[in-house]
C-alpha cells in the first residue's frame, strides 16, 4: 500500500510540474497572478507555476516599432496634410503594463495619433516641412510622459510623410521650375558678362599693339577664304584706309 501510495503522489507530482512548467525567452518577462491577483515578474529561464493556481503572461521588452497611421491635420496656416510616424518604444515595467491598460500597444499607438495632430497642427506648412526633427521629439516628450504610468519607455519618434493637396504640389513645383529658371538667367547673364569683359580686354591690348588690328584681320580672312561657300568680307581696319586714300591722291 505504501509503495503504490509513494507512486501516485509521485505520478500526481510529474503532471503537477509538468502543468505548470513554463519557459521564459531572454527578451522576455513572466508576470505571474496568483487566483486572479499579481504576485510577482519571473526572469528568462526554466519556471515552474503552479497549476491551476497560478498564471504567467510573457511580455517582451525589446524596442518595439509601432505605426501610426496616416493624420489629416491642419496646419496653422490652414493647409490640410496628411502625416504619418513611427514611434519606438520599450516596456520597462512588466507588471504596469499589464495591470495599468487592457492594451498597452493600442493604447500607446492611439496616444501618440492624438499627439501627432496637437503637435503638428500648431505649425504653418514651412515650418512641418523643414522641422521634422524638432516636432518628432515634442511627440515623444509628449507620449513618453504619458506612457511612463503604464511602464512604457519612448526611446523614439519619426515623422515618415507629409502628403500635401494636389494643388499644393503643383504650385510648390512650378515655384521651383520658376527659381531654376531664374538661376539659369542668372549664370547666362554672368557669362555673357564675363564674355563681354574678355571681348572688351582682348580689342584694348589689340589697339595697343602696333600692327594686331592687322593681324587679326589678317587670321579673320584666312578662316573665311577656307570655305568656298562663303561670301567673302574684306574689312580695313582705319590705317590701311588711310594709307590707300593717300597713295590714289
Amino acid at each position: 500500500m505504501l509503495a503504490a501510495f509513494i507512486i501516485i503522489v509521485l505520478f500526481i507530482s510529474i503532471i503537477a510540474i509538468a502543468g505548470g512548467a513554463r519557459v521564459i525567452r531572454q527578451f522576455e518577462r513572466g508576470v505571474v497572478f496568483t487566483l486572479g491577483r499579481y504576485s510577482g515578474v519571473k526572469d528568462p529561464g526554466f519556471r515552474v507555476i503552479l497549476p491551476f493556481v497560478q498564471t504567467m503572461v510573457n511580455v517582451d521588452v525589446r524596442t518595439t516599432p509601432i505605426d501610426v497611421p496616416k493624420q489629416e491635420v491642419i496646419t496653422k496656416d490652414n493647409v490640410t496634410v496628411g502625416v504619418d510616424a513611427i514611434v519606438y518604444f520599450r516596456v520597462l515595467d512588466p507588471a504596469k503594463a499589464l495591470l495599468e491598460t487592457t492594451n498597452y500597444i493600442y493604447a500607446t499607438t492611439n496616444f501618440a495619433q492624438a499627439a501627432l495632430r496637437d503637435i503638428t497642427g500648431n505649425f504653418e506648412l514651412d515650418e512641418l516641412l523643414s522641422k521634422r526633427d524638432e516636432i518628432s521629439v515634442q511627440i515623444k516628450e509628449i507620449v513618453d510622459k504619458e506612457t511612463d504610468k503604464w511602464g512604457i519607455d519612448i526611446e523614439n519618434v519619426k515623422l515618415q510623410n507629409i502628403e500635401l493637396p494636389a494643388d499644393m504640389k503643383r504650385a510648390m513645383a512650378k515655384q521651383a521650375e520658376a527659381e531654376r529658371e531664374r538661376r539659369a538667367a542668372i549664370i547666362v547673364a554672368e557669362g555673357e558678362k564675363s564674355a563681354a569683359q574678355s571681348v572688351s580686354e582682348a580689342a584694348s591690348l589689340l589697339a595697343r599693339t602696333p600692327g594686331g588690328i592687322q593681324i587679326r584681320t589678317l587670321q579673320t580672312l584666312e578662316k573665311i577664304s577656307s570655305d568656298p561657300s562663303q561670301k567673302t568680307v574684306i574689312v580695313l581696319p582705319n590705317d590701311i584706309k588711310d594709307v590707300v586714300s593717300r597713295h590714289l591722291q
